[in-house]
């Protein structure tokens, strides 16, 4: 079984929009975890151009919890805790970019967060720690594994309203 960050977009109790590296079959069997709603499992109902819906497969008890999750998340939002990082993160509009290693291999990958220092990505792939390589125009390293990927240091530090323009993927 293939594990791949994704990202979800909207969610209600019966159905989930989820972005990611992959998008499988209508009908596919899917399990997600989302830190704001744990493991939730579905279908793929309808494939979109950079993720899928997934209808929830849920008893009416753990639909009435995840409902109950779903407005706490909402009122939560609302309420800005600050971050103590060097860099600010930031979750790119697309997610979606290419990978290029070393010797010139490309594959996608999907960015799971970005920073003026480095970015996490999920691909289907799994570096050596120390092995160069661009996400879109951004060179780095990859200093840590995450769960669900990997993350890269810069070469060097990006300006933060350009890192968007520089991890899209290359025009053919």
């Amino acid at each position: 079984m293939s594990v791949y960050a994704c990202r979800l977009c909207s969610i209600s109790t019966r159905l989930a929009v989820v972005v990611g590296p992959v998008v499988g079959r209508e009908g596919e069997s899917v399990t997600a975890h989302f830190d704001e709603f744990g493991i939730l499992r579905g279908k793929i109902s309808r494939k979109l151009p950079s993720g899928f819906v997934m209808e929830l497969m849920l008893n009416d008890t753990d639909r009435n919890k995840l409902g109950g999750k779903i407005v706490w998340q909402k009122k939560r939002v609302h309420e800005q805790v600050p971050d103590k990082r060097d860099h600010k993160r930031i979750l790119p509009r697309d997610p979606r970019t290419v990978l290029t290693l070393g010797d010139g291999t490309q594959m996608p990958c999907f960015v799971i967060d970005i920073s003026q220092s480095g970015i996490a990505v999920s691909a289907d792939i799994w570096p050596g720690l120390g092995t160069p390589m661009a996400i879109g125009k951004l060179v780095g390293r990859v200093v840590r594994y995450l769960d669900v990927g990997f993350a890269l240091q810069f070469i060097q530090l990006q300006e933060i309203d350009q890192l968007e323009i520089l991890m899209a993927p290359p025009v053919e």
